[in-house]
This record gives structure tokens, sequence and C-alpha cells, in this order.
């Protein structure tokens, strides 16, 4: 669907491994194939073992098992693209086994353009430490930055426990995080609480106490 310039919403995307995510102007309706050859040319990857999940949910290629359509996913201003590169599986005279079962889950594996020195972290902890694949994923996942702090927290909890402020320590660190995720509202976008909004509107549909009286006195319930 052909879409102009100033239809286009903006769609972050979040690639599993230490790839810094990217922001994309998309049209807001798009067929599987193309939303696939947009992403794989931002990172120089293979559109045919990308992996794309939107609001939790996989995005599949057609729009069922015997349709040879492709889907349509619909795009939304402030979306979150997870995408992940499925590694080839091995031909089937090297997996030593009879199989046809091609759906069978992959291992993880790093993206093509991580760094040699992450690479021999990766083969470490696999190989040397036999560490499960769920766990590599989510050690990859997280950016060196995220790996940072983590680090100077754990450093900085024994000097806050012998100082009598382990409580205050961890209330101020849930408090941090909240304040760091709590992102930005778009220009226009209401608040959930009505107070931070301008002249306190309110989102629609909102029940409240004034709300339900008003209704009582008008008769509508």
């Amino acid at each position: 669907m052909a879409s102009s310039e100033g239809d286009e919403v903006a769609v972050t995307v979040r690639f599993v491994g230490p790839s810094r995510p990217a922001s994309l102007s998309l049209p807001p309706v798009m067929k599987m194939g193309d939303l696939r050859k947009r992403i794989a040319s931002e990172r120089n990857l293979p559109s045919d073992r990308l992996k794309l999940v939107l609001h939790g949910k996989t995005l599949h290629d057609k729009k069922n098992a015997d349709s040879i359509e492709d889907a349509t996913v619909k795009l939304a201003h402030g979306d979150c693209l997870m995408v992940a590169v499925m590694p080839t599986r091995p031909a089937k005279h090297l997996r030593g086994d009879d199989s046809d079962d091609d759906d069978e889950e992959l291992k993880f594996e790093v993206p093509q353009t991580a760094g040699p020195w992450k690479r021999k972290v990766f083969t470490f902890l696999r190989h040397k430490l036999r560490i499960p694949d769920i766990m590599l994923m989510v050690i990859f996942s997280i950016s060196l930055k995220a790996w940072v702090c983590i680090v100077l927290w754990f450093l900085l909890a024994p000097i806050a426990q012998k100082l009598d402020l382990g409580p205050i320590y961890i209330i101020g660190t849930g408090f941090l995080i909240i304040l760091l995720n709590l992102g930005r509202r778009q220009h226009g976008e209401l608040s959930a609480y009505s107070i931070f909004n301008e002249d306190f509107r309110e989102l629609p549909g909102t029940l409240n106490a004034e709300r339900f009286d008003r209704d009582i006195r008008a008769g509508r319930l």
C-alpha cells in the first residue's frame, strides 16, 4: 500500500543481541515482505531469517497456513518491533538424524555484526561454561551501559549495607528505575493521570466519582 511521507509513523526497532536499536519511519500499513526488506536493509541482515515480534506476538508472512497472500501489519506511532536473526539449520546429513521437523527451536547465535570480542565472550560462555541458550539471549540483549550499571550497583551495595543504608539504597534504586523508564509522551498525547494534563483533561471513558454523580443526577443510570 502506497503511503506519502507525511503519513509515515516512527517505529523503534530493537535487535536481539548487542546491536543498537534503530528508529525507522514506516507506512502505517505494510506487507510483511516489504517490512522484512526494509528492516534487513537497515543493518544488512538476511531478510528471510528475520523473526519479527510486535506487541508480544510473532508476525507471520502469510495470513494463515493455507493462504498464499502476504499478510499485512498495521503500525502505529511509537510501536516497538523486536527483531531476531534466526541461524541457518545445518544440512540433514550433518545433524545425524532423519527428523523432518523444520520448526524445531534453533540455538541462539550472536549477530554477524557483532565485534570479535563479543564473539569470544559468546564462545567462552557457551562452550566453556555451558550456559543455556535462553540465558545467552538475555545476556547479549542487555547493552554494555546497562551491564556497567548492574556491576556498579553490586559494588556499591555492600558499602550501603555497612552504612546502614540498605533499605534506602534499594528503595532509591526502585525509584530510579521507574524514573528512567517513564518515557516521553508525544505532542498532544494525554496522560492516564489527569493531573499531568493541561486543564486537567481526562482520557475519554474515564470513570470517576464526579462522572458517576453527574450521570446519576442526569438520570443516565
